[in-house]
């Protein structure tokens, strides 16, 4: 069972639905233990996922984004915390062909061992910074020596840590007090994974501290330095919001199914005759059809745009994660309010996927810093 150069994109989402079953059961026992789903992730390593959005030059199938979000929104109705990890890695190979930001030999290895099966995530919060997304310097350091550079530092939420291969490291360079990304890999003498992951939402992340304790990596692996031209716009970041729209497709389908089955003696026939039940269950499809058009145009208007326009989708780019992620946790609670006390039962797959939603808020960007996006944009066009 394997994705094919030729397969469509609804073969693709097929396959990905006989795996994510797979992962929803497996879901609650990763859950409990606040272990990582190694087994999920190697199913996808199988079957070529993680090299889909490796470019075609380079021997990857280069998907497009608006087909990434939909096999990311299938995973995630299986595992949410399976879809999240692999996103990052999914997004950031389809972001350094975007962009090109990389010399194109390094980027071309990097693909290789992609393809070979590697894995690839960016660390970049640390304890004092807070989210990189609001401009706070690493303390993380990088000093030239004689043999390239030594890095040191400490690094927070490295989602995936037990199966990564490379790590791309924020960090300041002493000399210059300039800003730039290292490569740095696993094998690196002086990487150690310190397990700190102790969040009650998507515990199966395995989103560790890194600690680099005088790692020293070749020149070539100082791969980007920032420049100070503002931040451009992501696309790939929509596997964010993708997770949330799959895992509150999961609650929904878990509530439709409680109700056509739940029927107490206080009524003739199942709980899903009742209008207050159908009230919500429209609510719910409601919000998942705004949701799904929402991320779905922002997706396909990244793909058919040309670098230019791209330039000018942040706010659409921040407002469909902020409309998804906020509408996957009202339909969460919609389907808790159906299944009633219920939900609130470890054994409920509900109170996973409610606690999971919640981790949307603190995903990037940040509410806030949208609305403020917003209404800049609103401005300026006005």
């Amino acid at each position: 069972m394997n994705f094919q150069e030729k397969d469509t994109l609804d073969e693709r989402i097929e396959l990905m639905r006989i795996l994510s079953k797979q992962f929803l059961l497996r879901a609650p026992q990763v859950d409990i233990e606040g272990s990582f789903p190694f087994a999920n992730i190697q199913d996808l390593k199988n079957t070529g996922y993680t090299a889909l959005t490796v470019p075609s030059r380079h021997g990857g199938e280069d998907i497009s984004l608006y087909e990434l979000i939909r096999l990311q929104e299938t995973i995630a109705e299986g595992d949410g915390a399976t879809a999240l990890s692999i996103g990052w890695h999914m997004g950031i190979i389809m972001n350094l062909n975007e962009k090109s930001s990389w010399d194109e030999s390094i980027f071309k290895y990097l693909c290789k061992q992609v393809k070979n099966g590697a894995l690839i995530n960016s660390a970049q919060s640390e304890p004092k910074t807070g989210s990189p997304t609001r401009g706070g310097r690493p303390e993380t350091t990088a000093e030239k020596s004689q043999n390239g550079w030594v890095i040191k530092g400490r690094k927070t939420f490295t989602t995936m840590s037990p199966v990564l291969d490379y790590f791309i490291v924020s960090a300041t360079i002493k000399e210059t007090n300039e800003v730039a990304n290292f490569v740095i890999p696993r094998s690196t003498k002086g990487v150690v994974i310190e397990e700190t992951w102790d969040s009650i939402a998507l515990r199966g992340t395995g989103s560790h501290d890194l600690i680099l304790d005088n790692c020293l990596v070749d020149d070539e692996y100082l791969v980007e330095k920032f420049s100070s031209n503002g931040k451009r716009a992501n696309g790939w970041l929509l596997h964010i919001p993708a997770c949330y729209l799959g895992i509150a497709k999961a609650a929904q389908s878990y509530a439709i199914q409680f109700a056509k089955e739940y029927s107490p003696n206080s009524i003739v026939g199942p709980i899903i005759d009742l209008p207050n039940v159908q009230q919500k269950l429209g609510e719910i499809e409601l919000k998942l059809m705004q949701s799904e058009y929402f991320l779905y145009g922002v997706a396909k208007q990244w793909d058919h745009s040309n670098d230019q326009a791209r330039e000018k989708m942040g706010a659409a780019l921040g407002a469909a994660k902020l409309t998804v992620t906020n509408n996957a946790i009202e339909v969460v609670d919609l389907a808790m309010r159906i299944v009633g006390a219920k939900s609130l039962s470890l054994k409920n797959p509900l109170q996973r996927y409610y606690r999971d939603v919640r981790a949307g808020l603190h995903n990037p960007p940040m509410d806030d810093m949208t609305i403020q996006l917003l209404a800049k944009d609103s401005i300026l066009n006005h």
